[in-house]
């Protein structure tokens, strides 16, 4: 099977991605952490955008040599190839780390050519913005967190065209978390005032 990039965010009800660790953990449960650990077991490598990946960076090289509960996810983490994007001339010293040679666009198409896993992203909204703008993304799967958070960075900024996506798969947590995957639809509905008012008439 050809590889795939996939992205998965935190995001709030009406749309933030930003600073989940102020929202987000009240509503971690068991089912979460299997969505989120289903997700990187096909994952070969991960791309970051420079912030996201000093958080990263900064937390789990720390959990895997504490050697506590966290620790196998760390190793995963660091075993893993880390491509991260910056137009800053980068210092990356978690292990496995290089930084991207080449635009967003340039760089996902060559790797998706690639044999190997799945390519994941775990934030990153910018990287995750332009690879669906270029149309590179092939699921986004968001975790759809029951609260209005009402400031911070929303994942779709303003702009054209618009991104038509479709549903793939949806799951409710106990906590009232929506886990939603969507891909890219390249059929999307088409149709008018007109054709709605039609169907109430059926």
């Amino acid at each position: 099977m050809p590889r795939k990039i996939i992205a998965s965010l935190f995001i709030s009800l009406d749309g933030v991605v930003e600073a989940p660790d102020q929202w987000h953990f009240p509503y971690f449960n068991d089912q979460m952490g299997a969505a989120v650990g289903a997700g990187m077991n096909t994952t070969e490598v991960m791309l970051f955008g420079r912030r996201t990946y000093d958080s990263f960076a900064g937390a789990w090289p720390e959990r895997e040599a504490a050697g506590g509960q966290e620790a196998g996810f760390a190793k995963q983490l660091g075993d893993m190839r880390k491509i991260v994007f910056s137009r800053q001339r980068l210092d990356l010293r978690w292990r496995n780390s290089e930084q991207a040679t080449g635009d967003i666009a340039e760089v996902a198409a060559a790797l998706k050519s690639e044999p190997g896993g799945d390519i994941s992203l775990s934030g990153s909204v910018s990287v995750v913005r332009q690879l669906l703008t270029a149309g590179l993304l092939d699921e986004l799967r968001l975790l759809v967190h029951p609260i209005a958070v009402r400031k911070g960075m929303r994942l779709f900024d303003e702009g054209e065209p618009s991104i038509p996506l479709k549903l793939l798969a949806s799951e409710t947590f106990s906590t009232g978390v929506l886990h939603l995957v969507y891909a890219p639809d390249t059929a999307p509905p088409t149709g008018g005032y007109e054709d709605a008012v039609a169907t109430l008439g059926e």
